[in-house]
């Protein structure tokens, strides 16, 4: 092989080498080029929202906004509500919002489109919006209850504070009977 074929070799790889594709948003960037895509804000999220879903948006959002001191912010493809620790979030799509709320218990309604463990104390409720209407009781009931009662689920005991049955203790309310 000539010498020079072997420095061409390599140097066409290092240009090849010298970009990445970025796994989130699949965009080639230049070695030394400055990217956060995850990095993001309420504005990049509801830019291409239609009419409909841009008030149902603004409803939702002032909707919580009222309940209380919290942070909203945007991370990655959701809006986050937090008090301590996220109480619900919201990811916009093309044809609704996907509303994910976090209570220590199950809500069966025609609303919920899904419900998910996510860990002892905690289940998330996927509810689709697709327009300004949908945004009152009960879904702003359950979002009142996400926004109290995040920081006893953060700590993992309010599925027993949640759940209990008229005169029980929290201890009491887990065990089955025979158990000790």
């Amino acid at each position: 092989m000539p010498v020079g074929w072997l420095g061409d070799h390599y140097s066409r790889q290092n240009l090849v080498m010298a970009r990445r594709k970025c796994h989130h948003c699949k965009k080639w960037i230049e070695q030394g080029e400055a990217h956060d895509c995850w990095t993001t804000t309420e504005a990049a999220l509801t830019r291409d929202l239609t009419e409909e879903l841009r008030e149902a948006w603004t409803r939702l959002r002032e909707t919580a906004a009222d309940f209380g001191e919290q942070r909203i912010y945007a991370s990655g493809h959701a809006i986050m509500f937090a008090r301590k620790t996220c109480y619900f979030f919201v990811r916009p799509k093309k044809q609704f919002l996907e509303v994910c709320v976090f209570l220590g218990r199950e809500m069966k309604a025609s609303q919920v489109h899904r419900v998910d463990r996510v860990s002892k104390s905690k289940l998330v409720h996927v509810i689709r919006i697709t327009h300004r209407d949908e945004v009152e009781a009960p879904l702003t009931d359950w979002l009142q209850e996400a926004y109290q009662m995040s920081d006893a689920l953060s700590k993992g005991d309010a599925a027993l504070k949640t759940n209990l049955k008229p005169g029980k203790r929290p201890g009491e309310a887990s065990r089955r009977p025979g158990e000790a």
